[in-house]
């Protein structure tokens, strides 16, 4: 068992050392999120603020974030296929 909190703790580490950007509207939004799935920053250009669309920029947030969410998704699982692979779990 102690194999598998020793693989558990790398985890924990990775996701947490794991930064994942994403954008929406051509970079009009960028999201960093970390693997843990907290937001780390929001940018969003200038000029899309000026344009004065409320919809369409709460709809880029929200692209963006569930983009990010998405890539670090896809992050923890090939993370966690490389970690867990040893621990000979059917299906890691």
């Amino acid at each position: 068992m102690s194999q598998a909190k020793k693989q558990y703790e790398v985890l924990q580490k990775k996701m947490e050392e794991t930064v994942i950007e994403a954008s929406s509207g051509g970079g009009s939004v960028t999201v960093k999120m970390d693997g843990r799935k907290q937001v780390l920053s929001i940018r969003i250009d200038p000029e899309v603020a000026k344009a004065g669309d409320l919809e369409m920029l709460q709809d880029l947030v929200t692209a963006a974030v569930n983009g990010a969410g998405r890539k670090v998704d896809e992050a923890m699982q090939s993370t966690m296929g490389g970690t867990l692979g040893g621990l000979g779990i059917p299906g890691m």
